[in-house]
């Protein structure tokens, strides 16, 4: 895939990935495996040029370490970039952090710490910090089905105060108790000559129903080789409460590769 990208991105992207290969690899790591450390990473993207000129980058991936038998932690994160013309349309910044405890077990518990930023959403900094429990549906070598229910303390900086909804219009900063139920898995098809990655969770606010979000992340791999594999991805986010002019909903198709060391 060709792309042309400015100087400055190109930096911006290269110190992005240097400081945060640690923190962003995700290949749908399962955290009762019994591999200490796992490290993966996939980088995807388009461009295309011409009359019009479309870039969108996106690496994403995840990080875990098992410093004990029952206990682990866990780092899953995303960047993505997306400019029209030259002109940024989208940065944004995910975190998310897992401590996991007896996750060799069917139903374990887990403590979880959020960060994100949304150029084009004006969302300076949202963090969330709260309790969850997973229960592991379906538990193989290489395949697993988890749900989670977990509930957040949700604290958000917006850049604007005007929203789609006018009773939120006037707060800059926002702060919520919202539940979360997450669904993930990874499944072999075709006799392991396809991957299917998948993970959604819908929150919505305890206090206030009008104010929830869903995402849908959804993967297909096709191994390359044992650490290499072409991935395809797309994800499908809707939040409620957007600034004004914002749709509501947002979608993302790229194409790249994944490597991970398991």
């Amino acid at each position: 895939m060709c792309l042309y990208l400015k100087s400055s991105l190109v930096l911006k992207q290269f110190y992005l990935l240097f400081f945060l290969i640690p923190i962003i690899t995700k290949s749908q790591i399962n955290e009762s495996d019994t591999l200490k450390t796992k490290l993966g990473l996939s980088v995807t993207g388009i461009y295309q040029g011409g009359n019009v000129e479309t870039f969108i980058f996106r690496t994403q991936g995840d990080f875990s370490v098992k410093p004990s038998q029952n206990l682990v932690y866990k780092n899953r994160s995303s960047y993505i970039y997306q400019a029209f013309g030259r002109q940024k349309a989208d940065e944004d910044v995910l975190t998310l952090n897992f401590l996991y405890l007896n996750p060799d077990k069917l139903v374990y518990p887990f403590v979880l710490g959020i960060a994100s930023t949304n150029f084009r959403r004006k969302i300076d900094i949202r963090s969330l910090l709260g309790l969850g429990v997973t229960v592991e549906v379906l538990k193989k070598k290489k395949e697993w089905l988890k749900f989670s229910l977990s509930s957040e303390y949700e604290h958000t900086r917006f850049a604007q105060q005007t929203f789609n909804k006018a009773k939120y219009n006037g707060q800059s900063t926002q702060s919520v108790i919202r539940s979360t139920f997450w669904l993930n898995g990874r499944h072999y098809l075709l006799k392991e000559k396809l991957i299917f990655l998948h993970e959604t969770y819908i929150q919505p606010a305890i206090q206030d129903f009008g104010n929830y979000r869903w995402q849908s992340d959804l993967g297909l791999e096709f191994p390359i080789w044992k650490f290499i594999h072409f991935r395809v991805n797309y994800r499908h986010s809707f939040e409620s409460i957007v600034i004004s002019g914002q749709l509501e909903e947002d979608r993302f198709l790229t194409f790249g590769i994944s490597a991970k060391n398991f």
